[in-house]
């Protein structure tokens, strides 16, 4: 990643105060700081120069936050770069609609000075981390087009590697996690297994592609993704909001692998009955790697203690499982899941 100081961050309010505020916090790192103090100002600003990051207030004269943030997706400079919305908005709708215009987070003022130099941290390594990834795979390609079958071995041990570095992400969050992707991916590779349609290719792509399919959740902030207890329903939306981000995080690359785990993290929180997160996909709509992945995740998360609940009995986990065949559940995957429950309960026990 690069030094504060060649990190450039613009910061957009129609307030100076507000301004100075910022800018007096993120000064702590040497970022090169720029501001506009409205919408236009601010497009102006992209257009001729790039920025590394933006934060974007929501409430402005001449073009309101949602609406710069619109536009500036639409301009080649920064239709990659990250935007932060600061705002004393709180509500709901306020929350989704500057996620589907293009934010990656939400602050609400007052925040406290160490929260908004973490969220700026973070997603600057996720942009970061986005653009090496771009990188690579535009490096394979080329590999690819030059070398031709040759490379195959080498391109799927390359995704591998950028995968294992992702995971390394997902692991730094807690050892509670880093436990958790690695028994989810064994538990999928089974289930792949013993479903009769699906290849050893199959099995070993689910295997490697299923320790992404939480991988937007780096993007959350920790006071959600670590609170204990019930969500709130402002807490909740923005918490949803990882299968998306999770898939637009890997959706560019044409490898397989990382193709896998793109559709692994946008569809494993879709339910058989179509009452699922985030599009409602509905029975056999919702791919299989989707079907098999979310059937893996819950029986791991249910038999292990997290922040907010207890571990429950892995019977407790089987009845939940069974119940909920043909609704949350591909019922075809359960009854292999019982059919097999030997092998799945000692994955679960592992560690």
């Amino acid at each position: 990643m690069k030094s504060g100081m060649n990190i450039k961050i613009l910061i957009v309010d129609d307030i100076l105060e507000n301004i100075q505020v910022v800018m007096n916090i993120l000064r702590e790192e040497n970022y090169t700081l720029s501001f506009a103090t409205d919408g236009v100002e601010a497009l102006e600003l992209l257009k001729q120069e790039s920025f590394d990051l933006v934060l974007l207030d929501i409430m402005m004269p001449k073009l309101n936050g949602y609406e710069v943030c619109r536009q500036l997706k639409l301009l080649d400079k920064s239709k990659d770069t990250p935007v932060i919305f600061l705002t004393a908005k709180t509500d709901v709708d306020a929350i989704s609609k500057g996620f589907s215009t293009g934010g990656v987070d939400f602050m609400t003022k007052p925040f406290h000075a160490n929260e908004l130099l973490s969220r700026v941290k973070v997603h600057l390594e996720l942009s970061y981390t986005k653009q090496l990834l771009q990188q690579k795979n535009m490096e394979l390609s080329l590999k690819s087009e030059l070398q031709g079958a040759r490379l195959l071995s080498e391109v799927e041990e390359n995704q591998r590697e950028m995968i294992y570095v992702l995971m390394e992400m997902m692991e730094s969050t807690s050892d509670e996690t880093g436990q958790h992707i690695k028994r989810v991916a064994e538990s999928a590779k089974l289930l792949a297994h013993y479903t009769d349609y699906l290849s050893e290719d199959d099995e070993d792509v689910i295997f490697h592609a299923a320790p992404m399919h939480d991988i937007g959740k780096i993007a959350i902030s920790k006071d959600i993704l670590h609170k204990p207890g019930r969500l709130t329903e402002e807490e909740f939306t923005v918490m949803k909001t990882h299968a998306e981000k999770g898939r637009n995080f890997l959706k560019n690359s044409k490898r397989k692998l990382l193709t896998a785990a793109a559709i692994i993290a946008h569809e494993h929180h879709e339910k058989w009955n179509g009452q699922g997160y985030p599009r409602g996909l509905k029975g056999e709509e919702i791919h299989i790697y989707g079907r098999i992945v979310a059937l893996a995740d819950v029986f791991d998360a249910l038999t292990h203690k997290r922040q907010y609940k207890d571990a429950w009995l892995v019977d407790e986990a089987i009845e939940y499982i069974k119940s909920h065949s043909g609704t949350q559940f591909d019922p075809k995957l359960v009854d292999i899941f019982i059919e097999n429950l030997p092998e799945f309960i000692d994955i679960v026990q592992s560690t």
